[in-house]
């Protein structure tokens, strides 16, 4: 997938030693709970809630415009329990999404305006379509494309399959992503 550039203003954006791209209009709410990995992107408007618990997330990982990650929850009598969410390396989420999942794996694309429900399971190499819904406490398995009607897709053989080289071309996306993501020039 070719990239073309991405630009941004430099003095919107604070680059880590690590090479983390973050904007300062993005929300980081419990900074210190927040472990981003390398080379990751967080773009204007985003929040990451690592106030409730701690957030982390791999290499080359873009959280696009105004896109919500906070780590799941689960009730119970006494009241509500905050868990990890740990983001695996080269994941996409995609602008306006809302991410509360237990779990995401690696090489990962979220669509654009996604709802990924409470403690959902996202697997390695799956795709979550634009406005896709997510149920929460769903599993989506390996090479396995979850579509904006709500079903799961994909299998052996099936032509709505999620590419055979799904890991690669995350790769390639989000290194592309990254290295296009400049400053403009004024």
């Amino acid at each position: 997938m070719e990239i073309g550039n991405v630009f941004y203003n430099k003095d919107e954006y604070v680059e880590t030693a690590s090479g983390n791209k973050v904007s300062r209009q993005t929300v980081l709410c419990g900074s210190q709970n927040i472990v981003l990995h390398g080379k990751v992107i967080v773009q204007s408007g985003a929040i990451v809630r690592g106030d409730l618990a701690n957030v982390r997330t791999g290499r080359y990982c873009v959280i696009n415009k105004s896109a919500v990650v906070r780590p799941p929850f689960k009730q119970f009598s006494k009241g509500v329990a905050f868990f990890p969410l740990h983001i695996g390396d080269h994941v996409f989420i995609g602008e306006g999404s809302v991410v509360s999942a237990a779990s995401i794996g690696s090489y990962v694309y979220i669509g654009k305006n996604a709802v990924i429900g409470r403690r959902c399971v996202l697997k390695d190499c799956c795709i979550i379509e634009d406005g896709a819904v997510l149920p929460p406490e769903t599993t989506v398995a390996s090479f396995m494309r979850f579509t904006k009607e709500g079903t799961i897709e994909g299998g052996q053989g099936s032509e709505d399959n999620v590419p055979p080289a799904m890991q690669d071309l995350m790769v390639d996306f989000t290194k592309s992503y990254y290295e296009n993501f400049v400053p403009a020039i004024n």
